[in-house]
């Protein structure tokens, strides 16, 4: 995800069911009494011998997660020695006490499809979690994309992984948290109705997450958080009801839990607004920018540096999902820039591990959301919780 460079400079500084609608319209009488989770996706502990400059950042923030990567391919059940060092500097930050969500993917041809590899995979997960405290675990990566879940494998290739897993780690701990996850874009609604088709036709008793994990990134990174988009293969954070209807279609009735209804929620896993590289940092990045619509960065008025727009952006998009009541937490993609122009300069860092303006805004959007205080009658794009 992120290489090497600057990260020393970072450590020294449709329409629901009855049911489904009834949990969520009485969650969303009360949002002040609950707290959103707001963390980021970042690998950098994978690349440090020692987290303390990491987890002070971590804390500085006011993060109430980590979401940290580790690659996975056929016929490994076991880490290697490389991802075993991944996970002992990741447990570095367990026991400073950083909550971490764990996810574990690899590219599409390695996709668990038979049962041996479901397998492997999910004793892959249940071996790491003998031995780090982590209750928070994401299987795979997007699975409604054919960047990393091959689509001839489809959604009931997924859902025997999703079930095979829960099973697994439930064995192990009875209180593990399972994430599914969908992009926004690649019909994850049509996705996640097919899961449950799929869920139906097993004749499960049993659920096969806690959470449904999505990523529901902008089609562009000036786009308001809150847009409805009128192609419905395409969901963001403004099409949320698109997709819990999808969910309730596939699942009412079922052992499954719908958002809302308990523990269940739907978890922003990653989103995140580009930002264009000022001259005086270009020289910490490499390569072409590729997306030609990241947002400009901090402009001088009357010798005060502005917010940058993505510093709004990424305020509106948090509030926003404080607000949305089946909603359970929200991660930026990432804290750090990549250092490639084709990667993603969505960070609350530059790339030397100086702070972006969006920073301060995001610290503070963490704190008012801690103490409470998110009036959502005034968030663009959040259901009215007036009576």
């Amino acid at each position: 995800m992120q290489g090497r460079r600057g990260l020393l400079l970072l450590v020294c500084v449709g329409a629901l069911t009855a049911t489904a609608l009834v949990a969520i319209a009485s969650a969303s009488t009360a949002p002040a009494d609950r707290r959103l989770v707001v963390g980021v996706d970042d690998d950098t502990a994978k690349w440090m011998a020692r987290p303390n400059g990491l987890l002070a950042t971590y804390r500085d923030l006011g993060l109430g997660a980590v979401r940290v990567t580790i690659p996975w391919r056929r016929g490994i059940s076991r880490p290697t020695r490389i991802e075993g060092l991944y996970l002992h500097r990741v447990a570095g930050l367990v026991v400073g006490g950083q909550r971490v969500v764990l996810g574990v993917y690899g590219r599409p041809v390695q996709a668990p499809r038979t049962r041996r590899e479901r397998d492997d995979y999910c004793g892959f997960l249940a071996h790491v979690l003998e031995r780090i405290p982590i209750d928070d675990v994401v299987i795979w990566n997007e699975a409604n994309s054919p960047t990393f879940w091959p689509a001839a494998a489809g959604a009931e290739a997924y859902e025997k992984l999703l079930a095979t897993c829960w099973d697994r780690l439930h064995g192990l701990r009875p209180d593990v948290n399972v994430i599914s996850s969908t992009s926004a874009h690649h019909d994850p609604s049509g996705f996640m109705r097919a899961v449950g088709d799929a869920y139906r036709t097993s004749g499960r008793t049993r659920p096969v997450v806690e959470t449904f994990g999505h990523n529901p990134y902008p089609d562009y990174a000036a786009e308001p958080p809150w847009i409805q988009h009128d192609d419905p293969a395409t969901v963001g954070e403004g099409d949320l009801t698109r997709l819990l209807a999808a969910i309730g279609d596939g699942f009412s009735g079922t052992e499954q839990p719908l958002p809302g209804a308990g523990r269940t929620t739907v978890w922003y896993l990653e989103d995140g607004f580009q930002t264009a590289v000022p001259r005086s940092k270009r020289r910490f990045y490499s390569g072409v920018e590729n997306d030609p619509s990241v947002l400009s960065g901090p402009t001088q008025a009357g010798g005060t540096a502005r917010l940058s727009d993505q510093a709004a952006q990424l305020r509106e998009a948090v509030l926003l999902a404080s607000c949305q009541p089946a909603i359970g937490a929200f991660f930026n993609f990432e804290l750090i820039d990549e250092t490639r122009l084709t990667g993603w300069q969505s960070g609350l860092l530059w790339r030397d591990g100086t702070h972006k303006p969006a920073y301060e805004a995001f610290k503070d959007t963490v704190a008012q959301i801690a103490a409470g205080s998110v009036e959502c009658d005034s968030v663009a794009g959040a259901p009215s919780t007036s009576p």
